[in-house]
């Protein structure tokens, strides 16, 4: 028999980030050795009907179809929890899931928890989750140090992964579509898309005064609670022409976004790691970035992506129309960018979290 691993996880597809891709590429690639079962939040009373996991992995979805069930989560999976009977019961991210381990704890003492710390934002009761965990993982060398803080120091570095097979099959039949500027990501005020329309209102301005356009065109693909400002943003900067708001594009088919644009810019307040600049480096992208949070970890300045402050417009301007103008970096940059990311493909990274599971075994 199979060992029994639940996965807390308080959002899944297509409420999806990066935390989320981390639970469901383990339900995806660890079932050959694992019972799994995801336990996550319902919150919405129409849901897919079709099996992501192709009964590979088994959903629990608690709550009442609402979003306040995010906030029911830690008292309501424990319950899951109990009744699946795991070996081992795995956070996903320490707040909601974080929390409803803790609580899991107290239904189910004889399993083993693992807490995966996936973000820069949040501050509750983190500290006792890290305690209360028979391992701990993270993400980026940002959070390591944070875990080393509370008192973790067999915290163990685990980054998230990215599917470099899909993405290069997308990239099989695109072509790169020169002046094409792509933001994948929530539309949230932590990810800076503010700041990314500003810095494009000054490429535009700058590159108007020398002569010309170019054809740059800027592709917003995602959705979120600042939309509609972000909206009136573009609107009030005159950009109508050259940004479209695409909406929430699903795995795999987002890849495609990634295999046209040529240069990929995520001007992110706070980020724990970021998969998003991963895939766009997997997919041959020209990455700008910011320098907060994990994100140093898999952008290097100047040799795998440009480097800028956080709420710098001006910055991010500068080094689009650095790319823009200057093929030979924007190819070196894609070029170092590529090869840096096939190293985290997610097989290799699910690999270790099964190495985890059984040393607690």
């Amino acid at each position: 028999m199979k060992p029994k691993i639940v996965l807390l996880s308080t959002f899944l597809t297509p409420l999806r980030s990066g935390a989320e891709a981390c639970a469901e590429e383990i339900a995806h690639r660890a079932w050959k050795e694992f019972d799994i079962t995801i336990v996550t939040a319902r919150l919405q009373r129409r849901l897919p009907e079709d099996d992501p996991f192709r009964g590979h992995a088994k959903v629990v979805r608690v709550g009442i179809g609402h979003t306040i069930d995010k906030w029911l989560f830690p008292f309501l999976a424990p319950f899951a929890v109990r009744r699946a009977q795991p070996q081992i019961i795995h956070a996903v991210l320490e707040s909601f899931a974080g929390l409803a381990m803790v609580f899991s704890q107290l239904l189910s003492p004889k399993a083993k928890a693992v807490l995966t710390c996936q973000s820069t934002n949040t501050s509750f009761l983190v500290g006792v989750m890290h305690r209360r965990a028979d391992r701990v993982t993270v993400i980026s060398r940002f959070l390591l140090t944070r875990a080393n803080g509370f008192g973790r120091s067999d915290a163990l570095l685990i980054p998230n992964g990215i599917d470099v097979p899909a993405i290069e099959r997308a990239c099989t039949d695109m072509k790169k579509i020169p002046g094409r500027i792509l933001y994948v990501g929530r539309l949230e005020a932590m990810k800076g898309v503010d700041v990314l329309l500003r810095a494009l209102a000054r490429v535009l301005e700058v590159r108007k005064s020398s002569g010309g356009e170019n054809g740059i065109h800027l592709r917003i693909v995602g959705s979120g609670s600042e939309e509609k400002a972000l909206k009136h943003l573009a609107d009030d900067l005159q950009l109508s022409e050259h940004v479209t708001f695409v909406g929430f594009v699903p795995t795999p088919r987002v890849f495609e976004e990634f295999a046209q644009a040529q240069i990929f810019c995520g001007l992110s307040r706070s980020e724990a790691l970021g998969n998003v600049f991963l895939e766009a480096q997997a997919a041959g992208c020209a990455v700008i970035a910011t320098h907060t949070g994990g994100i140093p970890d898999i952008v290097e300045d100047g040799r795998t992506g440009l480097l800028v402050s956080p709420d710098d417009a001006e910055g991010a301007a500068q080094a689009m129309q650095k790319l823009l103008s200057d093929s030979h970096k924007w190819q070196e940059l894609a070029k170092a960018g590529m090869a840096s990311a096939r190293t985290y493909d997610w097989q290799g990274i699910v690999s270790r979290y099964e190495e985890v599971y059984r040393s607690l075994m």
